[in-house]
């Protein structure tokens, strides 16, 4: 018997809620986690036996544990016994044999080939950047005129899936503890609390940042514009990764500079030799911006040998180093990945990060380390927009600063890999043949090649018209390497509408193929 998940069957007596769930209440395996309950015991008992698959321990064709068998061995009930099953059949790990019972099958996604590799490593001549901030503002103006039911075209996750009632009570805290905030004047570089309470993260993550190091920001794309600002100006010529956040490309044109696109891999992040070449060949690179641990949109995570590399040549080549780190936190399992800047020891290294993905998107919370370039920087952030409003900062460093920020990212990223892992399965199944799919480890983004005949811009404007949004990938880059890709977002529990529109973006991929 596996005593590892005997757990009182307490909240098998809930009733069931039409997404499969069970609806919250305390029980032995519902413990209130950040302001929800944690994960229910029938997906609990479903990623003890995914986890023997992927082990090897079960292979395909064996036969699972019936029903009664379950209840038995775990000492659960029926329904929790049968979700179980129903669950995993779902996500695509058994199939269903009448009057056989549930056998082992090989996922779907198992048998989709991966995102290929750049073909070549030479950069992309900056002049082609000439025009993207028109073309991802029409894609942008589109798709806000037709407001699709199911939007996954963004990189956060619903609202359901943060700890609302927990931000609600430190946000109400803040006003009891403070009743004249917001009729006071804003301290210029940001709340104490707030930057002492990042600099203790900054920390356990490897980096020695100290509070007066830090730079308080709206969201991560003001502390990337300042960063640019810092290091360069009108003229001047930025790498980027390629594809790249749209965002960043927009950012670019409007501070009057030129982008080089430098190939990237889905699997290991910016090519370093291909930097080099780069920078010995057009001469007038002013930095590099990088996103290293699930990268937008590839969602890849840079191997740490790629890190030491990238960091130790910049330094060499006195090319100030951009980091953008808003998806670490996201990344799967309970150690997140490292930082560039926990390699930085010579302030070569910008370091940008945002709350807007792991705690809250309407807080616009962002700060950033300006390395050598601090002070600045802090000049930069005073003329542009001055200082950030301090309700949301002490609020957040409320948060922080408790075991339930903790607990709140460990249950974040459950969810959002069993999404994933579920929208993955269905893109395996809907899409047409020749679909290409890195699952990344991590964040709410995938990344997703079509057959080379499929225009994903047209995919894009179809399934607007039915209600579905995502991310083209034309606006991820203006060099016409990714007319065929997607960016699709996994923010958004799992639900029959979910599937169905993963549906209908599969049925306009096979007319278009066609």
């Amino acid at each position: 018997m596996d005593t590892s998940l005997l757990i009182p069957d307490s909240t098998d007596t809930r009733p069931a809620l039409t997404d499969g769930t069970v609806s919250a209440s305390p029980g032995a395996d519902a413990v209130p986690d950040a302001g929800a309950s944690r994960m229910p015991l029938y997906r609990k008992l479903a990623e003890h036996y995914q986890g023997a698959i992927q082990a090897g321990t079960l292979v395909v064709g064996d036969r699972m544990p019936s029903v009664r068998d379950l209840m038995r061995q775990h000492q659960v009930s029926l329904s929790t016994s049968l979700q179980t099953l129903r669950h995993m059949e779902e996500g695509g790990w058994l199939e269903a044999r009448p009057r056989s019972g549930y056998f082992v099958r090989q996922p779907r996604r198992s048998a989709i080939r991966p995102v290929q590799e750049p073909k070549s490593l030479m950069a992309i001549d900056p002049a082609q950047y000439v025009g993207i901030h028109e073309k991802v503002s029409k894609y942008i103006a589109l798709r806000q005129k037709c407001a699709p039911r199911i939007d996954l075209s963004g990189m956060t996750c619903a609202p359901e899936l943060y700890a609302v009632d927990t931000l609600k009570q430190a946000a109400m805290r803040a006003l009891r503890e403070h009743p004249e905030l917001l009729t006071s004047a804003m301290p210029h570089n940001g709340n104490q609390g707030f930057r002492q309470a990042v600099a203790r993260r900054a920390l356990n993550a490897g980096m020695r940042i100290d509070a007066d190091e830090v730079v308080v920001t709206h969201g991560c794309i003001e502390a990337l514009n300042l960063a640019l600002r810092a290091v360069a100006g009108p003229g001047d010529t930025i790498a980027v990764e390629s594809p790249t956040y749209f965002g960043l490309l927009q950012a670019l044109e409007n501070l009057g500079m030129r982008a080089l696109e430098i190939p990237t891999s889905p699997h290991t992040g910016i090519s370093a030799e291909a930097l080099e070449l780069a920078v010995r060949t057009y001469g007038n690179i002013k930095a590099v911006v990088v996103v290293p641990n699930l990268q937008n949109p590839l969602g890849c995570i840079m191997p740490d040998v790629n890190k030491d590399k990238l960091v130790r040549l910049c330094e060499e080549l006195h090319l100030p180093l951009i980091e953008d780190d808003a998806y670490t936190e996201l990344a799967d399992g309970n150690v997140a990945p490292s930082t560039l800047k926990s390699r930085d020891r010579s302030g070569n290294v910008i370091y940008c990060a945002s709350l807007n993905k792991v705690l809250a998107p309407g807080m616009r919370l962002g700060w950033m380390n300006g390395g050598r370039w601090h002070e600045r920087v802090m000049m930069l952030k005073f003329t542009h927009t001055r200082a950030n409003e301090e309700w949301t900062q002490i609020t957040a460093a409320d948060f922080l600063a408790s075991p339930a920020y903790d607990r709140h990212l460990r249950r974040l990223r459950e969810l959002l890999k069993e999404q994933r892992e579920r929208m993955a399965e269905s893109i395996a199944a809907y899409f047409p043949e020749g679909t290409r799919l890195t699952v990344p480890s991590g964040g709410v983004g995938m990344w997703v090649e079509l057959p080379s005949q499929v225009c994903s811009q047209r995919l894009f404007e179809q399934a607007l018209v039915e209600g579905v949004g995502v991310s083209p990938g034309a606006i991820f880059s203006n060099s016409n390497r990714y007319g065929h890709f997607l960016r699709i977002c996994c923010g958004h529990p799992f639900t029959r509408e979910l599937d169905q529109a993963l549906r209908q973006l599969g049925q306009i991929g096979h007319s278009l193929a066609a």
